[in-house]
């Protein structure tokens, strides 16, 4: 038998499934490769040159026989999904998910997938989301099974499904989502049919749970430019279903003027933001609460207070996604802070850096680009002035970092010491001194123990009188 010949980015892959491969043929079985790395592998994408970390497999052995045959080959195995058919296994710092060609699909109003086993790579490629991810590589041959034209999908940058995407997305509604992701990920144009299907069915997402739209969520707004997604998800009508937040943000700003709608400078930022999850979805969010606080006056239109409410929204929005409760509080911050920065508007006096620093904590180096990246005004001269200021800001925190720990700042006594001093015990005033204390250390710098000491027997003082 002539040996099996395949491109050479393939060999990653034969290395990584060899042994395993070579178990199910001597037990008569049939083994493929499906998913993310056949697809990565016939694009070239870039990858780890030691293969992907973890591989999608399909085989027409049934799970019990699956669970017998990587028996003493991993290193570790698992069988949460082994009612759905799939048997997770790690071999040599390497994750396999084998799963047995199967048909799947949803109840109407389920989120449990209903699943019948088959004999069929192909009616199990058919079950798949779209043609780019519905081809296989026949192991240990490396031969492609490619029955609805994904290799010609990809070429073509056509995003297809295999079946009528009705049915695609009756199977699973993430799938819609998922959509998005992959047009915007690879570049790729939806087919009309696909674009009408998640219209006609968005509706079918609220059977999805949260914890699921969370991750799709997530994985969309890291591409390199999630704004193409995004825009999908909105003009199909999905947003409605998880973020309808979006949807009421699609409004000029100035309908006089005709500025930027909201929507549209939204994704703009999102799009300048660097690949930090956290930090794109505060991007995401940081005009969430414009349409509410929307109003029109002589000046033209005004979103007074737009961080304080879209703050609270984002919180809401967060916690209904199931975000955990410190990523909920790290983009609600940012949220709440991002106009910080415009407040001072008289220069970066070291009173104005110290409470900008302090009120940013953790948060300021995202706080600041999220910043910068707000900025998409067409107005060369006023963006200028605003990259300006803000390079004025940073070489100031610079300036007092070297002077002073500002990324710390406390007052210049402590409890104890407020207490000895005032001769008083533990009670709201000590909270009340230290509080003066600290306003006096953001005003003024450190003042020195003999000087806190000072001013705070003469606020004390005042207090009595």
């Amino acid at each position: 038998m002539p040996e099996a010949t395949y491109p050479a980015r393939f060999e990653p892959l034969v290395e990584a499934t060899k042994s395993l491969s070579e178990r199910f043929e001597k037990a008569g079985y049939r083994l493929y490769l499906v998913g993310g790395s056949v697809r990565d592998a016939l694009i070239d994408a870039e990858a780890d040159p030691a293969g992907p970390s973890d591989l999608d497999l399909t085989t027409n052995a049934h799970p019990d026989e699956i669970e017998r045959l990587v028996a003493g080959w991993a290193d570790a195995v698992w069988t949460q999904g082994k009612r759905f058919g799939t048997i997770g296994a790690k071999h040599q710092g390497r994750t396999y998910e084998i799963t047995t060609h199967r048909a799947e699909s949803y109840a109407p109003d389920s989120r449990k997938p209903e699943v019948e086993f088959g004999d069929s790579v192909d009616v199990d490629l058919s079950r798949r989301d779209f043609t780019i991810n519905a081809m296989a590589l026949a192991l240990p041959s490396m031969e492609l099974v490619d029955p609805f034209g994904g290799l010609g999908d990809l070429i073509a940058k056509k995003l297809r499904t295999p079946l009528d995407p009705r049915i695609s997305f009756d199977d699973d509604p993430l799938r819609m989502l998922r959509a998005a992701r992959f047009a915007a990920r690879f570049a790729m144009t939806p087919e009309p049919a696909l674009v009408e299907a998640m219209r006609e069915m968005a509706g079918r997402l609220a059977i999805v749970s949260a914890e699921r739209i969370r991750d799709e969520l997530d994985r969309l707004v890291m591409l390199r430019v999630p704004s193409v997604g995004l825009w999908m998800v909105v003009q199909t009508g999905l947003s409605a279903h998880f973020l309808p937040e979006l949807d009421a943000m699609e409004l000029e700003q100035d309908p006089i003027h005709r500025h930027k709608d909201v929507l549209a400078h939204t994704f703009a930022v999102v799009d300048k933001t660097s690949p930090d999850r956290l930090l794109r979805l505060a991007a995401l969010f940081h005009d969430i609460g414009k349409p509410r606080t929307r109003a029109f006056g002589d000046t033209g239109v005004s979103f007074h207070h737009h961080e304080v409410v879209g703050a609270r929204m984002t919180k809401k929005r967060m916690e209904a996604l199931r975000y955990p409760n410190d990523e909920v509080e790290i983009v609600t911050e940012l949220v709440n802070l991002h106009l910080r920065f415009h407040t001072y508007r008289l220069g970066w006096s070291d009173k104005a850096v110290r409470r900008y620093v302090r009120d940013a904590g953790p948060l300021l180096k995202r706080l600041n680009e999220l910043t910068r990246c707000d900025c998409t005004t067409r107005n060369a001269a006023k963006a200028k002035m605003l990259s300006r200021r803000m390079d004025e800001l940073e070489e100031r925190i610079v300036e007092l970092r070297t002077q002073e720990e500002i990324d710390s700042i406390r007052p210049d006594l402590d409890g104890e010491a407020v207490m000895a001093i005032l001769e008083i015990g533990p009670s709201r005033a000590v909270g009340q001194a230290l509080d003066f204390l600290l306003e006096l250390r953001l005003d003024e710098g450190p003042l020195g123990e003999e000087e806190a000491r000072r001013r705070l027997l003469a606020w004390w003082s005042a207090q009595a009188s």
